[in-house]
C-alpha cells in the first residue's frame, strides 16, 4: 500500500513516519526541491510521546514516479484547492484522497476536483509541531475518526487498517460532516485565541477574560451549527472546549505555531467560515468576526511588530 502525504508539515511529518516506520511506501510531496532535499539527507525527526527516532522518507518536488493507493492532504487549508488542482492530472483515478486538516470546506472542495466518491475526510487528535524542517515533537496522541463509512470491506477500512498499524488510534463513522463541525467549534474557541494572546491552550481557561470570550465565540459557532442541522458529537459544547484546553494544556495551537513563524493562519477555515455561513444564515457571529479581523491584521503586519 503507497501513500502520498502531500505537505511536510506537523501533521504530515507526523503521519509520514509514523506509516513509512509500519513498513507502508510513502512519498512525501512539497513543493520547495530545497526542503525536500534536506528531509531526504536527514530523514524526518521525531521526537516526544512515543520516543525519539528518524525515519526515512522519500521527499520530492514535482510529479512522483510511483502512483499511490491514497493520498493524506496535509497542507493549510488556504493551499487545499491549489494542492489538489496541481496532483490532479497525473494523480490515477484509483487513487483515493483523505483529509484530515482543521476548518469546514477542504472536505467539499477536495470532492468538488476528485469527486465525491473518491474523498474522505475527518479529524485527529494527535498533536504535533514542526520544529523545523522534517523535525516534530508528537506532543499528544489521540483518536483518528474517518469517514462516510459506506463498504466494510472497502478502500476507507484499508485506511483505517493501515493508520491503526501505524500506532494512530482509528476508526470510520457514517457521519463525517457532523464530526468536522464538531472539531471545528472546539478550534473556534481555542485556537483564535492561542494566536492572540500566545498561551498555551491550558492556559486558555485559567483567565476570566480569554474563558468569557471563549464562552461566546463557541455560542456563536453553535448556533451556526444547529441552523444547518448539525448534530454536534458532544452534549455541551463549551464544557467539551474547556475539557480540550485541559486535556492538551502544553499545547501549541496550530494558529499560533503559524503566528510565531510569521505564516498565514488558517482562521478564514475556523472563526471566519463561522462567519461567513453566518451572514448566509442571518445569524449574528460579532465575536467570532472581532477574532478573525484581530489575526488577519496580526498576519497582515508581521513586519511592524514592535
Amino acid at each position: 500500500m503507497h501513500f502520498l502525504v502531500v505537505g511536510p508539515g506537523a501533521m504530515g511529518c507526523l503521519f509520514s513516519a509514523g506509516l513509512k516506520r509500519a513498513g507502508f511506501e510513502v512519498t512525501l510531496l512539497d513543493y520547495l526541491q530545497q526542503r525536500a532535499r534536506q528531509i531526504n539527507n536527514q530523514g524526518i525527526v521525531v521526537q516526544g510521546v512515543t520516543g525519539d527516532y528518524t525515519v526515512k522518507v522519500p521527499a520530492v518536488a514535482g510529479q512522483i514516479s510511483i502512483q499511490p493507493d491514497f493520498v493524506l492532504i496535509c497542507v493549510k487549508s488556504y493551499q487545499t484547492k491549489q494542492a489538489a488542482e496541481s496532483i490532479k492530472p497525473w494523480l490515477s483515478s484509483e487513487a483515493f484522497v483523505v483529509t484530515l486538516q482543521n476548518g469546514v470546506g477542504n472536505l467539499e472542495i477536495l470532492e468538488e476536483i476528485f469527486g465525491k466518491k473518491k474523498v474522505f475526510g475527518g479529524i485527529t487528535a494527535q498533536g504535533s509541531t514542526l520544529l523545523g524542517p522534517g523535525k516534530i515533537r508528537h506532543a499528544g496522541q489521540g483518536e483518528t475518526i474517518i469517514g462516510p463509512e459506506e463498504d466494510p470491506n472497502g478502500p476507507l477500512e484499508r485506511i483505517v487498517s493501515a493508520f491503526n498499524t501505524a500506532g494512530f488510534k482509528t476508526r470510520s463513522i457514517k457521519n463525517v460532516v457532523d464530526l468536522i463541525w464538531g472539531k471545528l467549534i472546539i478550534n473556534v474557541g481555542i485556537n483564535v485565541l492561542s494566536a492572540i494572546t500566545r498561551l498555551k491552550n491550558g492556559r486558555l481557561a485559567e483567565f476570566n477574560g480569554t474563558r468569557r470570550v471563549m464562552e461566546n465565540a463557541v455560542k456563536e459557532a453553535v448556533a451556526v451549527a444547529a441552523a444547518k442541522n448539525i448534530r454536534l458529537p458532544y452534549p455541551d459544547p463549551f464544557a467539551r472546549v474547556l475539557e480540550v484546553c485541559r486535556d492538551t494544556a502544553e499545547n501549541i495551537a496550530s494558529m499560533l505555531q503559524d503566528v510565531l513563524k510569521e505564516k498565514i493562519t488558517e482562521v478564514d477555515f475556523i472563526n471566519g467560515a463561522i462567519v461567513r455561513e453566518g451572514i448566509t444564515l442571518g445569524i449574528p457571529t460579532p465575536v467570532n468576526h472581532t477574532l478573525t479581523c484581530l489575526v488577519k491584521t496580526i498576519q497582515e503586519t508581521y513586519e511592524e511588530r514592535i
